[in-house]
This record gives C-alpha cells, sequence and structure tokens, in this order.
C-alpha cells in the first residue's frame, strides 16, 4: 500500500479554517453574553451610535453643500439632535408668505408660527387693515423634553419651508429636521375663500429623540388688537371661549385676571369682539388651561391692545410619535361664517342664554338678514325690523294699556278707600282687594304683558352689539352702527359718559320719558304710599341713566330703542283714543262689580290671611 504524502499546504490551510471556526465560535459566545448586556445600555449606546451614525451622515451632506462641520459640532452641544436644523440654509430670519382672497399669513421659519395674519377685506376705525397678528403679538410653542436630557422649544428652533400646490389649495410645510429623514412638521393648507385652514402637527422618526417620560405642551398666546374706536367697549366684547367634553363650552368673561382648567378640550377661541383666533383639534387635547388679562386700565392712554390671551395645552405620544389634525381660523367674529362649519363655533356669538339666544338664532339673525338682503341700508332694516317687532308686540301693548285704564277708572274709588281707612293700613288693603276683584281689574295685569317683552327686548339687546353685518356701516349721522355717533367732542371726559355727545341715545331717552309719562306718570304720585320713594323721581331718573348707559354703546342699538319707543308711543295714542273709551270700561267695571264674583283660591286665601290679621289686632287692642 503505498502511504501517502503529507501535504504542509493542505494542513496548514486546515489550520487556518480550524482557527477561524474557533475564533468565530468564542467570537459568537461572547457577542451572545454581550447581547443581555447591551440590552441593558442600549438607549444610551445606541443613542450615541445614532447620534455618531447622524454626525458622520450630516458631515457628509455638510460637505456637499460646503457647510462647516465645526458649526454642526456646536449645534448639537446646545440642541442635540436638533442641531442639525440649525445648520442648514433655512435657520434665518426668513419667512412664508401664503393667501387667498381673504386671508394673508406670514409664517416665519422660526418657531414655525405665523408672524403675521392680515385679513384683507376689512379695516379699523382708522382705516388701517384689520392684522389679528403683528409684531409679535402672539406666540406657538412646544416645549419638550429630548432623551438626551435636553428641553426644548419650538419657538427657538428653525423650520425648513417647503411650498406646494394641492390643486387650488396651497399648502407650506414646515420642518424642524433631525436628518432629512427625520423631523417634527407644521403642515399648513389654505384654501380659496376660507378663513379656516388645516393645520396638522406630527413627527416621524422621533420616537427615539423624544422622552416620552415627560410632558409636552402647547402653548398658544395673544395679545388683542384694538380694532374699534372705543377700546373700552370692544374689551367688553372680548373674551376666551372653549369647547370641553363634546359641546359644552364656556368663557372665562371679562374680569381684570380671570383663569380656568377644564379636561377634554376640542377648540380655544380668542375672541376679540368682531375677529377671532381660533385653534380646533380632531382628537381633544385632555386638558387645558387659560388665562386673560385685562390690558385697558385708562382708554386715554392703554390704546393698542384689548385683552391677553394664554391657553396651555398638553400633547401626548402615539407611538413614540407625535400626529394631531387640527384647524386654524382667523376671520371675523360672524355668526353666519361660524355656524356654516357646523362645529359649534357659533356659541362664541354672545347671543345671549335660553331663550334669548334661540330667539336671536331662530328669529331675529335670519329676518334681519332677510331685510339687509334687500333693504338700501342697515340702518334702515333696524327701522323695519323694529317696526315689524312692535306690532308682533302690539297686542301685549293693548293688554297692558287696558289694565292701566281700568286702574284709572278706578281710582276715585281707591282712593276714597284710602281716605277712609286711612289709619288702619290692613282693613284698606283688604278693601282694596275686594274692589278689584268685583271689578275684575288688578295692577299686576299691566305689569304681566310688560314682563312678556322682556325676553325680547334682551334678545336685541344681545343681538345688535354682536351683529358683524353692522360693522362700519354708517347711517344718517352715524358712521359705524356698531359704535357709538358722535355729533360733538367735549374737551374733557364726563364720568361713565365720555368725551363725546351721542345724539341717537339722547333721541331714545327723550323718547323713553315721553313713553313712561303717557303709562305711569298720571298714576305713579296718585298711588304713593307714604315712607315709600319718590316714584315720580324715579320715572325721570331712567331715561337719564339710558343717556349715560348709551351714550358709549353701539348706534344701532340707540335706534332700535329710539324707533321702539317712538312706534309704541304711536300705538298707545291709537289704543287711548280710537280703541280703548274710558266710558265704557267704567260701564263694564260696574257691570261686572254687581256680578256675583267667584274668587279664585289665592284670592280667597289672601282674603282670608288678611282677616285673621286683622281679627288678631283687635284682640291686641283690647
Amino acid at each position: 500500500m503505498e502511504e501517502k504524502k503529507i501535504d504542509v499546504q493542505s494542513i496548514i490551510g486546515f489550520l487556518l479554517i480550524g482557527a477561524i471556526l474557533l475564533w468565530m465560535l468564542y467570537n459568537n459566545s461572547t457577542e451572545e453574553t454581550a447581547l443581555e448586556e447591551s440590552q441593558e445600555t442600549e438607549q444610551v449606546e445606541g443613542l450615541e451610535d445614532q447620534q455618531t451614525n447622524r454626525i458622520a451622515t450630516t458631515e457628509d451632506n455638510l460637505a456637499g453643500t460646503g457647510q462647516d462641520s465645526t458649526a454642526l459640532a456646536e449645534a448639537q452641544k446646545r440642541l442635540g439632535a436638533f442641531g442639525y436644523s440649525a445648520t442648514l440654509q433655512s435657520a434665518s430670519q426668513n419667512a412664508t408668505t401664503i393667501s387667498n382672497d381673504v386671508l394673508e399669513l406670514t409664517i416665519d421659519n422660526k418657531g414655525g408660527y405665523i408672524s403675521e395674519a392680515r385679513l384683507k377685506n376689512f379695516k379699523t376705525f382708522d382705516s388701517i387693515p384689520v392684522y389679528l397678528i403683528k409684531d409679535e403679538n402672539a406666540s406657538f410653542n412646544i416645549n419638550f423634553s429630548t432623551t438626551d436630557g435636553r428641553t426644548l422649544d419650538t419657538q427657538n428652533l428653525f423650520f425648513e419651508p417647503e411650498v406646494s400646490q394641492n390643486g387650488d389649495n396651497q399648502v407650506l410645510s414646515m420642518k424642524l429636521k433631525v436628518s432629512e429623514d427625520e423631523f417634527l412638521e407644521y403642515r399648513y393648507v389654505l384654501k380659496p375663500g376660507e378663513y379656516m385652514l388645516d393645520f396638522s402637527i406630527r413627527s416621524q422618526g422621533l420616537n427615539d429623540v423624544l422622552n416620552s417620560s415627560q410632558d409636552i405642551n402647547l402653548d398658544w398666546k395673544l395679545k388683542g388688537y384694538r380694532h374699534a374706536k372705543s377700546i373700552s367697549y370692544e374689551s367688553r366684547y372680548t373674551d376666551l371661549i372653549y369647547e370641553y367634553e363634546g359641546d359644552k363650552d364656556d368663557n372665562l368673561g371679562g374680569g381684570d385676571v380671570e383663569t380656568d382648567e377644564e379636561e377634554d378640550i376640542s377648540y380655544v377661541a380668542f375672541k376679540q369682539h368682531f375677529f377671532s383666533s381660533i385653534l380646533l383639534t380632531d382628537d381633544p387635547f385632555e386638558r387645558g388651561s387659560f388665562r386673560t388679562e385685562n390690558l385697558v386700565e385708562d382708554e386715554e392712554t392703554d390704546t393698542l391692545y384689548t385683552r391677553q390671551f394664554a391657553a396651555s395645552l398638553p400633547l401626548e405620544l402615539n407611538g413614540g410619535e407625535l400626529n394631531y389634525n387640527m384647524n386654524w381660523y382667523y376671520g371675523p367674529t360672524d355668526y353666519k361664517i361660524l355656524n356654516d362649519y357646523d362645529r359649534n363655533l357659533d356659541e362664541i356669538v354672545p347671543l345671549g342664554w335660553g331663550i334669548f339666544g334661540w330667539i336671536n338664532k331662530y328669529i331675529f339673525i335670519p329676518f334681519f338678514a332677510f331685510l339687509s338682503s334687500f333693504l338700501p341700508s342697515y340702518g334702515i332694516a333696524i327701522i323695519v325690523m323694529t317696526i315689524v317687532v312692535r306690532i308682533v308686540l302690539s297686542p301685549v301693548t293693548y293688554k297692558s294699556y287696558l289694565s292701566q285704564a281700568k286702574m284709572k277708572v278706578l281710582r276715585p274709588e281707591i282712593n276714597e278707600i284710602n281716605e277712609k281707612y286711612k289709619d288702619n293700613a290692613m282693613k284698606k288693603q283688604q278693601e282694596t282687594m275686594k274692589l278689584y276683584s268685583k271689578a275684575g281689574a288688578s295692577p299686576m295685569s299691566g305689569c304681566l304683558p310688560a314682563l312678556m317683552q322682556i325676553p325680547v327686548f334682551y334678545a336685541l339687546f344681545q343681538f345688535f352689539p354682536s351683529a358683524f353685518q353692522l360693522r362700519q356701516k354708517g347711517f344718517l349721522w352715524a358712521d359705524d352702527l356698531s359704535s357709538y355717533d358722535v355729533i360733538a367732542e367735549l374737551p374733557f371726559t364726563i364720568p361713565f359718559y365720555g368725551d363725546h355727545v351721542s345724539l341717537f341715545p339722547i333721541l331714545a331717552s327723550i323718547a323713553i320719558f315721553i313713553y313712561m309719562t303717557m303709562t305711569t306718570g298720571q298714576t305713579m304720585q296718585a298711588n304713593q304710599q307714604p315712607g315709600m320713594p319718590n316714584m315720580k323721581f324715579i320715572m325721570y331718573l331712567s331715561p337719564l341713566l339710558m343717556l349715560f348707559f348709551f351714550n358709549n354703546y353701539a348706534s344701532g342699538l340707540s335706534l332700535y330703542y329710539f324707533t321702539s319707543n317712538l312706534i309704541t308711543i304711536g300705538i298707545m295714542l291709537v289704543i287711548k283714543h280710537v280703541i280703548i273709551d274710558d266710558e265704557k270700561i267704567h260701564a263694564k267695571i260696574q257691570a261686572n262689580k254687581k256680578k256675583p264674583k267667584k274668587q279664585n283660591r289665592f284670592t280667597r286665601k289672601m282674603q282670608e290671611m288678611m282677616e285673621q290679621a286683622e281679627e288678631q289686632q283687635k284682640k291686641g287692642k283690647r
């Protein structure tokens, strides 16, 4: 048998292969052991590796653009992963503008938020374009923590803009970048003819950058600019309103400083009387805290801002990322526009609560819109609407005047009772009630019709100051029916009155005085009870108080009250001289007195109580 020769090269090859296999086995076992340890520290070491990779990739990108990698290193010392955004060409004070035919928005690279919001079709009282945002009066910031221990604010970081077109819609993407494919994005979509724009906040690839164990807060602030002639009047209707728990809404009110907190927030509105800034979200914020502060202490010196608004809303991560679909509204506080969005935004317009709001929503707003659609001016529309309202309420006016006429006829008999029992108040009251019962008259029957008119009067009191259609619409000497009219400027300021004279409130006060004289002036002093305040003085005082109160109110409201009282006076003159005959009323009362009168339970009970009281009084004197 031939002996095989030993192949030295083969032996060396096997030895090398064996050595490699042994090394691989040893290395695999070492890696398996190290894997368990690395899982415990992979968040820290992995972040360092990813940071190194991001730096290497960024350096390559920067080398291609000629930028300095040293700047990146310095930026990442300050901002961590977000240092990348500070080295891009967009890291400057540049801005991007998008607009349609009603709204123009300017969005800054720094912060990615709107630095100017201009309403194209409106001017302020002094003919300056209406800006809701300008000259840093507003801020929008997301405060968050990173996994490397930093706390950052988006308002201090630079976003990269990209404008595109989606059909007729303008799309602006603002990206706060960690790398080319990892970023936080604000996305604005502006549609033609709309004050409402789509807005979304989303992140991509930041699940290992954002610290999910720390709160992420959205903070929105705004100082409302003055847009109207009277800053104090405008401030009175400026408020923060929010919707919570599905369809509930609330407001902070007009105090010097107001705060509140609520859960499940679906929109926040910074309402500036006739213009509003609103943030809406498809997925409600878990909670929200709100604050307003009055910035008008002295109308002579505080002439720029009305109120300071602030809202703080938490954001939640989903799978380590942010993803919110929202909307911005920058536009008029117009009931029709807001109501058409069908998102409960009509509640921002203060039309009154309960029945008062229903009357405005379902009667006065549609009816006034109908009148103003064909009448030549809004002032005439107010007058026509007032005429219709007074005609509709004329039966109530008739009932009220009829009651007063009955009381006038009974006055001689009431005076006789007062004189006969002047020393016995209990008996006097008892006999007076018997007379009312027999005659079929009651002093309360004149009050009830008046009370029925209160919902209408209050609804209109809320309607006119909130009617956006009246803004800067003139009539006769008033150049703006949504503000006060001026026929004379005063060289001084009268407390509670102002530094001007308005004519419509004067006319309304005169009409009210005439009306009160016709309805109550003849009976007040005759029925004056000892120890009671002088009712005639109150009758004179009421128009005077209205004169002061309405001097700074919307002239459209004063026009309504003047016209309303003028028409009421005319209706009452017709009722008095044409419809109602005092002699017939007297004859009817006398006939009623002869008929057996069945007392109702309340009257009978009152009669019994008074008789018992009188009996006890007699016993006490014995």
